[in-house]
């Protein structure tokens, strides 16, 4: 009785969670185009995810993107054109693959420069520790005493 009990509710479990699942209301009726408009909504970043393409994302923001890819490409826009688009509204950063221009070189080189600033401060913590002084003769002749006293 309980294992069925169990299936029931893991069955119950998963079907609430697929209830979750975002679903685009319009897909294009061609499908030519909606194949073209799902490849560019894999190149555009999620700006409310961050690290998820707008095809892949539930936040309202990529649904909103998702509508406007499908309205331009079904106008006849190129993939290039839409992708301008974004750009010029929200700047290199919705690419999920920015270019490489001037005004990313820090985006693309940042990766590097973290990797070089951790290695700078690995070597920088491994400094050699210097040997102690020698001891003075009286220094000496208190260890023999209190070596002698022990014995």
């Amino acid at each position: 009785m309980r294992q069925v009990l169990g299936t029931i509710m893991l069955l119950f479990g998963l079907s609430v969670a697929a209830l979750g699942v975002a679903v685009d209301e319009k897909p294009l009726p061609d499908p030519a185009q909606e194949a073209q408009a799902r490849a560019l909504m894999k190149e555009i970043r999620c700006l409310v995810c961050q690290n998820q393409s707008i095809e892949d994302s539930n936040a309202d923001l990529a649904r909103d993107l998702r509508a406007i890819v499908r309205e331009r490409i079904a106008l006849g826009d190129s993939p290039e054109n839409v992708r301008s688009y974004l750009v010029d509204r929200y700047g290199d950063w919705v690419l999920l693959k920015p270019p490489i221009k001037t005004s990313t070189y820090f985006l693309w080189a940042s990766p590097f420069l973290a990797v070089l600033v951790i290695v700078f401060l690995l070597l920088g913590r491994k400094k050699a520790v210097a040997a102690p002084a020698p001891l003075s003769e009286d220094e000496e002749a208190q260890i023999k005493a209190l070596l002698e006293r022990q014995e």
